[in-house]
């Protein structure tokens, strides 16, 4: 079933785009004249412009579609990914910052070649081109693939939408008009998103409070921020934000160029240091704020019937198919289910008793165990390759008896295979819960300025990555590598030229795109499999005087290939990957090193 939209929601969701698009090529126009200008806005950046730059290139559509639905599954643990980043700001200020500006580098690889050589910053170019890419890509193709399913759009459409609008002012001013744009999009992002809270706390039943609907919440675990376990299975603890999170931070803002580029348009050191101080005291409020919207959805749902899957589509599927009997058994157990969740949970919010605060919990598993099962129901109706593995190996399980030596191989490979029904596109529907709630619950007028949210945000962050892969481009590949001669006219003609072509290789990937488990995952998983080696390339040529060249350049590369193996195999967490990639490199670089220093003084 999908979702036509009122004509006041158009004309709310269309003005804005257009709004916001029109104000930042008409401000920027002649922003345009040398290099200087339209790689590094002619460094004229305030530190409050810095700061909601920098902020919102980070949040994408997926922060506010993924992060809320990541907080109505599994709850408030996911705020722990970024308790390194102001600790990441403030080594970034002391340490990146100052050598950027003294340089007065237009990339963060500029500095690379001057510390070790072109082939070391052509590496760490490709790198970040390979890896913010597919972000890129993914960027648009969040929102595009959740709008088009929810509201019944061609995808294709969509993708093409997003990235034309923001390839239009991108390509016409440059990082001027990304950041003069992304300060429209923050007080877009923040007016919805404050709008949105106020409505749902309006919708839950008046004699629940905010702290009641806290305390609900928290009967079923979703209010269990801190964890101070060291099982690396866990993949949100709190050493894994501060350890695992200060790296990928480290790596993102002070190596990234699409945040590099952010803050080098600074008036001034001071400024540059100001704005990424003012991201490091505000993000992760912000984060818990948006986990708290999602929190508050969730609460919704105790006093109001949930689907079991929030994919209208897959749902007609699944009731259409030789499935339907069971999916509708499932519904009506869930049904049962909701009336004694919401019966317990007005008790609950009266009276905290520990044994209704146990139901809940007891309640919520099993609502748990209901949508996992809905999902491999779909799974089977809509993928009949998936269901014939899974009844054939049902069968084959059924014949074997507990004490055989293959029952319990095959019975792993049976909840495997059962598990995996969770994250396919068509069953997966986490990241869809969000809007699913938008469309349904909120009023007419409200729900055109959330969906200008959810796609401002992604031009935000598109717009920010085009403009950094045009810059690496021209200025780390094409400006130093082709030999031809190159004017100030040339350079920014050229870094237009290929701010478009990044734009169409984005739109591209976005049309070939799929989801994974969870999107905001997925953006930092691509992230950590990339950022710690080049962090460590980074400090290497920061701290490390005695590894030259030729050693970095190998190691490099002999760590990006153990990483990608490490994460193929899962080793562990994600988070985890930027810490051994960072220290990895920087162990085989010196290993290299002193082995060739070794050998030049045998020879001799």
């Amino acid at each position: 079933m999908t979702q036509n939209l009122d004509w006041i929601d158009w004309v709310v969701l269309i003005s804005t785009l257009l709004a916001i698009v029109g104000y930042g090529t008409w401000k920027t126009k002649n922003s345009s004249n040398s290099v200087q200008d339209y790689v590094r806005g002619g460094n004229t950046s305030k530190w409050w412009t810095i700061g909601l730059s920098v902020m919102a290139t980070q949040a994408s559509a997926i922060t506010f579609l993924s992060t809320t639905g990541q907080a109505f599954s599994d709850g408030m643990g996911f705020v722990q990914f970024y308790f390194g980043l102001p600790i990441a700001m403030v080594i970034i200020c002391l340490v990146f910052i100052p050598l950027y500006h003294r340089l007065k580098v237009y990339t963060a690889y500029e500095f690379l070649e001057n510390r070790f050589d072109l082939k070391t910053r052509s590496l760490a170019a490709i790198l970040f081109l390979i890896q913010r890419g597919l972000s890129a890509g993914i960027t648009i193709f969040a929102p595009a693939i959740i709008l088009s399913v929810v509201l019944g759009w061609p995808i294709i459409y969509l993708n093409i939408t997003i990235g034309i609008l923001v390839i239009i002012y991108t390509v016409s001013g440059g990082t001027k008009a990304v950041t003069v744009t992304q300060k429209q999009q923050m007080l877009v992002i923040f007016a919805g998103m404050f709008t949105a809270l106020f409505i749902i706390l309006d919708l839950i039943p008046e004699d629940v409070s905010f702290i009641e609907a806290v305390d609900i919440a928290g009967a079923s675990g979703r209010m269990e921020v801190l964890d101070f376990s060291f099982d690396l299975e866990n993949r949100y603890t709190v050493w894994s934000g501060l350890i695992g999170g200060t790296f990928l931070a480290l790596a993102y803002f002070g190596t990234d160029q699409s945040q590099v580029q952010r803050y080098l348009s600074g008036k001034s050191m001071k400024e540059m240091q100001m704005g990424l101080i003012f991201n490091g005291i505000l993000k992760v409020p912000m984060q818990f704020f948006i986990l708290l919207v999602g929190i508050m959805v969730f609460v919704f749902y105790q006093f109001n019937q949930a689907p079991l899957n929030f994919i209208d589509a897959s749902t007609e599927s699944v009731l259409k198919s030789e499935y339907s009997q069971q999916y509708e058994t499932l519904q009506q157990k869930q049904n049962v289910l909701f009336h004694r969740k919401k019966e317990l949970s007005i008790q609950y919010s009266k009276n905290n008793d520990e044994t209704i605060k146990t139901s809940l919990f007891q309640l919520d598993s099993i609502e748990k165990t209901y949508r996992l099962e809905s999902k491999y129901l779909i799974k089977k109706a809509i993928d009949t390759s998936y269901a014939y593995s899974y009844d054939k190996l049902s069968t084959e399980l059924s014949t074997l008896s507990k004490t055989d030596a293959n029952y319990q191989i095959k019975k792993t490979e049976l909840n495997d295979l059962y598990k995996e029904s969770a994250k396919d596109t068509a069953t997966n529907d986490r990241d869809y819960m969000f809007i699913s709630f938008i469309l349904k619950y909120l009023p007419k007028g409200l729900i055109g300025l959330l969906l200008a949210v959810i796609l401002s945000a992604a031009m935000s962050s598109t717009a920010s990555e085009i403009n950094a892969l045009a810059t690496i481009t021209s200025i780390d590949l094409y400006g130093r590598n082709v030999k031809d001669e190159k004017d100030e006219n040339h350079m920014v003609k050229m870094t237009k030229i290929f701010t478009l072509i990044w734009g169409i290789i984005a739109i591209i990937i976005a049309c070939f795109a799929n989801l994974a488990e969870n999107l905001i995952q997925l953006v930092n998983i691509i992230g950590s499999i990339f950022y710690g080696n080049v962090l460590g390339i980074f400090l290497l040529a920061f701290f490390f005087k005695y590894v030259k060249a030729n050693a970095v350049f190998a190691a490099a590369l002999i760590t990006q290939c153990i990483v990608i193996i490490g994460w193929w195999l899962d080793w562990m967490p994600y988070l985890w990957l930027n810490l051994f990639g960072c220290v990895l490199v920087i162990i085989i670089a010196f290993l290299i090193q002193l082995f060739s220093t070794n050998k030049k003084i045998v020879h001799a």
